[in-house]
C-alpha cells in the first residue's frame, strides 16, 4: 500500500478515491477523523490522504491525480438574455434578475 496523495481537505480527498474507484483503482481514506487532533499533532500529520492498496496501481494513479490537479475549473459563462449580465455557464437562473438562462454551450 502507498500514499498516493495528501488533499487539503476532506472533500477533496473523496474526490480523488472517486476518481480512482472510478479507474478500477482500490485506494483507501486514511486520515478522515485526524482534523480534530489538531495543536496536538501537526498540521500536516492531519491532512487526509488517499492511498492505492495495489503498488502496481501507483504509476496509473498518480497519472490520474495528475490530471485531476491540472484540469482547469473554469466553467464558462453566459449572459442572461433578459438584462445581459455574465453568469457562470453552470447557473440555471440570472443571479441579477431571476431571469431562466439559456444554456446553448
Amino acid at each position: 500500500m502507498k500514499k498516493a496523495y495528501s488533499a487539503n481537505n476532506l472533500i477533496e480527498a473523496q474526490m480523488v478515491l472517486q476518481l480512482l474507484e472510478q479507474a478500477y483503482i482500490p485506494a483507501k481514506l486514511m486520515n478522515t477523523f485526524s482534523q480534530g487532533g489538531l495543536g496536538e499533532i501537526p498540521f500536516t500529520h492531519a491532512y487526509p490522504e488517499v492511498w492505492v492498496i495495489r503498488d502496481d496501481d501507483f504509476e496509473k494513479a498518480q497519472n490520474i491525480i495528475d490530471q485531476y490537479e491540472h484540469t482547469s475549473i473554469d466553467p464558462g459563462h453566459v449572459n442572461c438574455p433578459n438584462c445581459s449580465e455574465s453568469n457562470p455557464a453552470n447557473f440555471e437562473l440570472c443571479w441579477n434578475c431571476g431571469h431562466g438562462l439559456e444554456n446553448k454551450g
